[in-house]
């Protein structure tokens, strides 16, 4: 049976690997090749599965492939991080390993200089790494100045006594950042960073003990975000938008409202 439509995961990788060259994986050509690319069981070996299991995925014969055998098929077939990606999302499976490389935020610090509104940008921890002069006057007193730890959101708000009297309405919105940081950081279940940092958080504050406990799980949504200033409240509409290129990284904005 064909790899057709039916089975897109199965027709993507024929495609690969008829792109594949021997010599490009350390293959001998060999004289004769009736075919383009890579026999199935030079992919097969290459990915450390039996040839048959190999065919039946190609032809879509395979149901419900396992994390570690998508693995196996992405590293044995030199997969990019985008055909990675893209096949773990036609196996309807998380990658285990996602292999994201770190941003360097520099790169997008002249987009944050052209930037009139507030605007800084998150890392997968929720620290701040980067952040324009708008940002740092809004914030004046905070992230204007050097941090020993660095400027991390969650920090900020739940153990740092001036977020109560900044943060209009800080209840609900201490509530709904702890719920969107534990949708945002499911993928980062096994690294030992973010769980210091919850461990931290959860002892020096009582309320983000009890609020991360609830387990609420929300999307990061924006929306209308006020401050307490020295000239009055003020409020803004928030943005975040993801980076192409750096999907660890969130680039939030803060539109000032009229009135």
């Amino acid at each position: 049976m064909p790899a057709t439509a039916d089975h897109p995961l199965g027709h993507f990788l024929r495609a690969v690997r008829e792109r594949l060259q021997p010599q490009d994986v350390g293959l001998a050509a060999g004289l004769r090749r009736r075919t383009p690319g890579l026999r199935r069981e030079e992919a097969a070996g290459l990915c450390g599965i039996s040839p048959t299991w190999y065919t039946w995925i190609e032809q879509g014969r395979a149901q419900a492939l396992s994390a570690p055998t998508l693995v196996a098929i992405a590293d044995g077939l030199r997969l990019s991080r985008a055909e990675r990606h893209y096949l773990f999302q036609l196996a309807a499976r998380a990658d285990p390993r996602p292999d994201a490389p770190d941003a360097d935020p520099h790169e997008l610090a002249p987009l944050l200089a052209a930037m009139q509104c507030p605007a800084y940008l998150l890392d997968r921890h929720w620290d701040i790494v980067q952040s324009n002069d708008a940002a740092r006057r809004l914030f004046a007193g905070w992230l204007d100045q050097p941090a020993a730890q660095g400027h991390n959101l969650l920090r900020f708000v739940f153990l740092d006594e001036r977020a109560p009297r900044w943060i209009v309405d800080w209840p609900e919105r201490a509530r709904r950042l702890v719920a969107e940081f534990r949708a945002d950081s499911a993928a980062q279940r096994h690294d030992p960073v973010h769980w210091m940092l919850v461990e931290e958080l959860n002892k020096g504050s009582g309320e983000f003990r009890r609020l991360w406990a609830a387990q609420e799980v929300l999307d990061r949504e924006g929306g209308l975000r006020r401050f307490h200033g020295t000239d009055g409240e003020r409020s803004y509409r928030q943005f975040t938008l993801q980076v192409a290129k750096h999907p660890q990284l969130k680039l939030v904005t803060l539109v000032e409202q009229a009135g």
